[in-house]
C-alpha cells in the first residue's frame, strides 16, 4: 500500500468520525453543511491569499522546475545516447572476443606448422655450402664427408616426398641429381685409386684397406644411390684382391717348399721295416738335420709356442730346412691372418652379412684356397710321415678355433677340404705301419737282443706322440687305429720272444720292451690312457713270472717244498708232511751253504739283464721279497729239529739290505 492510499484512508476515517459525532450530538445537517461550506470558502480565500503572497516564489519555483525538466531531459538524452553506446560497445566486445578466439586458433595452427615446415624447408633446400662442398672440396676432406651426409639425407628426403607427390620436390630434384652424380664420380675415382694401390709390388694391404674403412660411408652412399657403380667397385675390388692373394700365396708356398727337408719318408720307412734295410729314411746320414718320423722331438712346438709365431720368411731363412708341418703352419697362419682381416673388412666396408659375406669372401679367396688345397693334396699323395699328417690336422683344428674366436667362420669349408684330404691319408699310412708290424718275421731279423726292440721303441715314441697331440682334440677313429697298432705290437713281441730258447730270456725280453713302452707313455701322456694301462698289466704279469723264474734255479727245491707242504696242509695231511723231514733237512743243509752266493748271483743276473736300472732294481726287490716270503713259509713247515739248523731270518734280512738301492 502506497503512502497516499494510507493518507486517504485516514481522512476518510476522520470524516466518518466527524459525521458520527454530528449525528450523535443531534446537530442539524443543513446547518452543518453550511458551516462546512463557509469553512471551505474561508479556506479558499486564505489559500488564494497565500498563493498571491507566494506568487513570486511559485513563479521562481516554476522556472526552476522547468529548468530541472530541461536538465533532466538533456540527461535523459545523454543516458539514452550512453545506453546506445554501451550496446554498441558490448557488440564490439563480443566481436573482438570472437576475433581473438579466431586469432588464437590461427596462431596455434601456425605454431604447429612452423616446426614441420621449417624442417621440410631445411631438408629440401639446397644451400650454397652443399653445392660448393660437393663440387669443389676434395673427397678426403672432412668437409666433403659432412656435405655428403647432408646430400644423402636430402636425397632420401626427396625420394620420400616424391612418393607422396609433394610438388616442392620438382624445384630441387634436378640440382640434387647433379650433385649426386658429381659426388658418385668423385667417390668412384677415389675408391678405385685405393684399390689400384693393392696392385703395387710389395704393397702393405692394410694401408689402403684402412684408408677405405675410414671413408666407408662413401660406398654406403654409392650403394644407396647408384647400384651399378657400387657393383663396379665391388667387382674391381674382388678381381684385384683375388689376383693379389693368389699371386702372393702361390709365390709364398713355392718358396716355402724349397725350405723342406730333401730327404722324406717313403714306403720303406714303415714301423716294421728294419733300420737301413733298404737304404731308407733311417740311415745315419739322413738323421743329421731331422728326427725320425716316429719320434716327436720338438716337432710338437708348432702346436704350442710356435702356433702364433711370426711366419717363416723364405729369403731370410733360405739356409734353414724345416719339416713339412712347420712350413704348413707358417702358410696356414699367414692365410688365417689375411683371411680374417679380409672377411672383417668386406663385411664392414661392403655392408654384407651371413651368406652374402661368405659369397663375397669366396669370390675373393676361392681361387687361392683351391690352390692351397691342391698343394696339400700333392704332398699327401707321397707322404708316409704320420706325425706330419697328424700335426697338420691338429694345426687345422686350432686355426679353425682361432678363426671362430675372431668371429670368422668363412674358412670352415676350406678346413673341411683339408681334413678330408689329410685324414684318409693318415689312416692309410697308419694301416700300412700296422701291416708292416704284422708282416714282420722275427726269424728273419738280424737283431735278436734281449733289450728293447727297434719296433717297440718306434711304437712307444709314436704312440706317446699321437696320444699327447690328440689330448685337446681327441678322435675316436685315431684311437681305434692306435689300438689296432698296439695289438699288432703285442703280437709281434710275443712272436719275437718265442725266438729265444729259454723262458727266462723270453720274460727278460718282454719286460724290457713293456717297461720301455710304459716309461715313455707315462712320461709324455696322462696316466690313465688305455695303452698305458694295458702295458702296465702286461709288465706286472711278466714281472711276477720272471721273479719265479729267477728264484727257481737257486731256491727251486725250497720253493717246491713250500708249495707241496701248503698243498698237504690244505688237504689236512699233516702226517705226510712229517714224513718229508729227511727231505727238509737236506734242503736246510743245502740252503745254509749256498744262500749268500745265490743272492749275489741273482743280484748280478738281474742288473745285467735290464738296462733300465730302476726296472732292474724293482725286479730285484720283488725277487728278494718273494724269497723272504718263501723262507717264512718254509720255516713254518719244518719240524722243530730241522728248524734249529735253519739260518736265522734276521741274518738273511741283514744280507738282503745290502742289495737295497736308491733308484
Amino acid at each position: 500500500m502506497s503512502k497516499s492510499d494510507i493518507s486517504e484512508s485516514l481522512d476518510k476515517n476522520l470524516e466518518d468520525i466527524e459525521i458520527q459525532e454530528v449525528l450523535k450530538n443531534g446537530t442539524d445537517l443543513r446547518e452543518y453543511a453550511l458551516q462546512i461550506d463557509r469553512s471551505i470558502k474561508e479556506a479558499e480565500k486564505a489559500s488564494v491569499a497565500d498563493y498571491l503572497k507566494e506568487s513570486e516564489n511559485i513563479g521562481s519555483l516554476h522556472n526552476q522546475i522547468e529548468e530541472c525538466d530541461g536538465i533532466l531531459e538533456r540527461m535523459e538524452n545523454m543516458l539514452l545516447i550512453f545506453q546506445n553506446d554501451l550496446g554498441s560497445i558490448s557488440n564490439e566486445i563480443i566481436s573482438l572476443q570472437k576475433r581473438s578466439v579466431n586469432m588464437s586458433i590461427q596462431l596455434s595452427n601456425r605454431q604447429a606448422l612452423k616446426g614441420p615446415l621449417s624442417s621440410f624447408i631445411e631438408d629440401i633446400a639446397v644451400s650454397e655450402a652443399l653445392i660448393f662442398g660437393i663440387n669443389n672440396v676434395p673427397v678426403i676432406d672432412k668437409e666433403f664427408m659432412v656435405q655428403l651426409a647432408i646430400l644423402n639425407q636430402k636425397l632420401n628426403f626427396v625420394k620420400e616426398q616424391d612418393f607422396k607427390e609433394t610438388k616442392a620436390c620438382h624445384d630441387v630434384k634436378d640440382v640434387l641429381e647433379k650433385l649426386k652424380i658429381k659426388a658418385i664420380a668423385k667417390i668412384r675415382t677415389y675408391i678405385l685409386e685405393q684399390i689400384y694401390k693393392f696392385r703395387k709390388p710389395m704393397a702393405n694391404y692394410q694401408i689402403p684397406q684402412n684408408a677405405m674403412l675410414k671413408y666407408k660411408f662413401f660406398f654406403e652412399f654409392v650403394l644407396a644411390n647408384e647400384r651399378n657403380v657400387a657393383q663396379e667397385i665391388c667387382n674391381e675390388y674382388i678381381d684385384t684382391l683375388s689376383k693379389v692373394y693368389y699371386s702372393y700365396f702361390k709365390s709364398y708356398a713355392s718358396r716355402l717348399d724349397k725350405l723342406k727337408y730333401e730327404e722324406v719318408p717313403t714306403k720303406d720307412d714303415l714301423m716294421g721295416i728294419e733300420d737301413g734295410s733298404k737304404g731308407g729314411f733311417f740311415q745315419k746320414s739322413n738323421l743329421k738335420n731331422k728326427s725320425t718320423i716316429f719320434t716327436i722331438g720338438n716337432r710338437g712346438d708348432v702346436l704350442a709356442q710356435q702356433l702364433e709365431a711370426p711366419i717363416i720368411v723364405p729369403h731370410v731363412q733360405q739356409k734353414t730346412k724345416y719339416s713339412y708341418e712347420a712350413l704348413f703352419r707358417s702358410l696356414q697362419y699367414a692365410l688365417v691372418d689375411n683371411s680374417c682381416r679380409e672377411y672383417l673388412f668386406t663385411t664392414e666396408f661392403f655392408h654384407v652379412k651371413s651368406s652374402h659375406a661368405q659369397e663375397l669372401f669366396d669370390r675373393i679367396l676361392g681361387k687361392t684356397l683351391s690352390l692351397l688345397v691342391k698343394n696339400v693334396e700333392n704332398y699327401v699323395v707321397e707322404c708316409f710321415d704320420c706325425l706330419a699328417l697328424f700335426l697338420c690336422i691338429q694345426l687345422i683344428n686350432r686355426y679353425r678355433w682361432m678363426c671362430h674366436k675372431r668371429a670368422v667362420a668363412a674358412l670352415d669349408s676350406y678346413w673341411d677340404s683339408l681334413l678330408s684330404t689329410l685324414w684318409p691319408r693318415l689312416e692309410l699310412v697308419l694301416k700300412l705301419n700296422i701291416q708292416s708290424v704284422r708282416e714282420c718275421d722275427p726269424a728273419k731279423l738280424a737283431n735278436k737282443e734281449l733289450g728293447p726292440h727297434y719296433i717297440t721303441r718306434r711304437y712307444a715314441e709314436f704312440s706317446a706322440a699321437m696320444l699327447s697331440l690328440s689330448e685337446q682334440f681327441p678322435s675316436q677313429e685315431l684311437s681305434n687305429l692306435l689300438l689296432m697298432l698296439q695289438d699288432e705290437v703285442h703280437c709281434f713281441l710275443l712272436k719275437m720272444a718265442a725266438e729265444f730258447p729259454q723262458r727266462i730270456q723270453q720274460l727278460i725280453f718282454l719286460i724290457n720292451n713293456y717297461d720301455m713302452v710304459l716309461s715313455i707313455l707315462m712320461e709324455r701322456t696322462r696316466d690313465n690312457t688305455k695303452e698305458a694301462e694295458s702295458f702296465r698289466e702286461q709288465l706286472q704279469a711278466r714281472s711276477t713270472e720272471y721273479v719265479e723264474e729267477i728264484l727257481s734255479p737257486h731256491f727251486g727245491g725250497l720253493m717246491q717244498f713250500v708249495k707241496e707242504g701248503e698243498q698237504l696242509l690244505e688237504n689236512d695231511k699233516k702226517n705226510e708232511l712229517t714224513n718229508l723231514e729227511k727231505k727238509s733237512l737236506t734242503l736246510v743243509t743245502s740252503f745254509s751253504s749256498n744262500w749268500k752266493q745265490s743272492l749275489e748271483e741273482i743280484h748280478r743276473e738281474v742288473l745285467v739283464s735290464f738296462p733300465n736300472l730302476v726296472t732292474g732294481s724293482g725286479l730285484l726287490q720283488m725277487a728278494l721279497t718273494n724269497f723272504v716270503q718263501y723262507y717264512h713259509k718254509f720255516n713254518k713247515l719244518l719240524t722243530p729239529n730241522a728248524r734249529t739248523q735253519l739260518v736265522n731270518i734276521h741274518v738273511i734280512m741283514v744280507e738282503i739290505k745290502k742289495y737295497k738301492t736308491n733308484f
